[in-house]
């Protein structure tokens, strides 16, 4: 039987779509911008964020599915998933180890990228 090993950003990836859809393994921060929505708008974008498909070679080039802009019908934002150690101090050594990797997760509108 062949063994067919993944890629470093497909390991990324799959990691990265779990997050997001799931929230297990890291945590979501909503920038100022989002959190002064009404919270039914909070709700429809992180729902938005969750159910985002519509990664292309324009908006993820590197197919670890890391960030994008998402249209949820009142609002326009963007999300972005940073890597970093357990305890937050600085960027992770290894992303495709869940166990060196906390993502993080940040909804944000555009204007404040």
């Amino acid at each position: 039987m062949t063994v067919v090993k993944k890629t470093e950003n497909e390991q990324i990836r799959e990691l990265n779509d779990r997050f997001r859809k799931t929230g297990l393994g890291g945590t979501v921060m909503l920038t100022h911008g989002i959190a002064s929505l009404p919270e039914e708008d909070q709700v429809a974008i992180v729902g938005a964020v969750q159910r985002f498909d519509g990664f292309t070679r324009e908006n993820d080039p590197y197919g670890e599915h890391d960030c994008a802009a998402v249209e949820t019908g009142r609002h326009r934002v963007f999300f972005k998933i940073d890597y970093y150690n357990p305890e937050l101090t600085h960027h992770s050594d290894d992303p495709t180890d869940p166990e060196k990797t906390m993502r993080v997760l940040t909804i944000m509108l555009p204007e404040e990228y």
